[in-house]
């Protein structure tokens, strides 16, 4: 029989500006289903939906705060109502009233419950409202001394899944005639190769045909521009997973996006594939337009 999954249901709550926005994205980049300024009450159908068979949403977490309204009344007897039927675990963000004005006042926002009154008097009415469901609460995380990295960061280390890959890598290749990708935090240039599109036998075919992979890589320079790009990459891609940027994306070009670049990225990926801690995906931009 195939293997249970784990259905996992979180619960992120806490001081308004104390970082659960900063949460939310982490965890949707480690791979849960966020739902955010949930109302309480529907948290049921939420858990109804990851403990039912085959859910394809095995991790799901539900941001739940005092933009309810008086909805958010009821979110400490939902709690443990819910946590009667399913893993369902409580996430409470605080931060000290000195820490929570600042931010408040870097955005220029009132706080929600801030009404006729002061900041400071908002802040109060929510600690007073959040009382009960900080006591219910599984983990606490004091954002005060944290920046927006360093909560990530945090987050990441909580609840990243055993052996989830650390960075996700895109490898693309691209043609320079069709601009430079944009998104690309890495760029390399292989023109410095003789283009396969002067052999009459490979200008039809790309770089993915094992002749034109063979042609490029039998070059001068080739085997060690990827042998050194390689070894450059390892220290970054390791630094990007300390920095908790999970996501990154190498673009290898040449003329055309259709010969060099092309079997150039299909080598880097292969090799970065074998790395650990890194989920490597080949994109090839170009390729076609020609």
């Amino acid at each position: 029989m195939p293997e249970s999954v784990a259905h996992d249901v979180l619960i992120v709550t806490g001081m308004s500006g104390a970082g659960r926005s900063t949460v939310a994205n982490a965890l949707e980049d480690l791979g849960w289903y966020v739902v955010d300024n949930l109302p309480p009450q529907m948290l049921r159908p939420l858990v109804d939906l990851a403990v039912h068979p085959g859910s394809a949403l095995p991790r799901i977490a539900a941001v739940v705060d005092v933009r309810g309204g008086r909805l958010f009344a009821d979110l400490a007897a939902i709690i443990r109502e819910l946590r009667e039927r399913s893993s369902l675990r409580v996430v409470f963000l605080e931060a000290t009233d000195a820490a929570l004005v600042r931010r408040f006042e870097q955005v220029r926002r009132p706080h929600p419950l801030q009404e006729g009154g002061t900041l400071l008097d908002g802040i109060a009415h929510e600690r007073e409202r959040m009382i009960e469901v900080r006591e219910l609460a599984d983990i606490i995380i004091d954002t005060t001394e944290f920046n927006i990295h360093q909560l990530a960061t945090t987050v990441t280390e909580i609840f990243s899944a055993q052996g989830s890959p650390g960075v996700k890598v895109t490898v693309e290749s691209f043609g320079f005639k069709y601009g430079t990708p944009v998104d690309a935090d890495i760029v390399a240039d292989a023109r410095f190769l003789p283009n396969p599109y002067w052999q009459p036998e490979l200008r039809a075919s790309t770089g993915l045909d094992p002749a034109v992979s063979d042609y490029v890589l039998a070059q001068e320079g080739a085997v060690e521009f990827l042998d050194s790009f390689e070894a450059m990459l390892r220290p970054v891609l390791a630094g990007y997973a300390r920095e908790n940027k999970r996501h990154a994306t190498i673009a290898i070009g040449c003329t055309g996006g259709k010969h060099r670049s092309v079997a150039l990225v299909q080598q880097l990926a292969d090799r970065l594939s074998r790395l650990p801690a890194l989920s490597v995906t080949v994109k090839h931009r170009d390729l076609g337009r020609e």
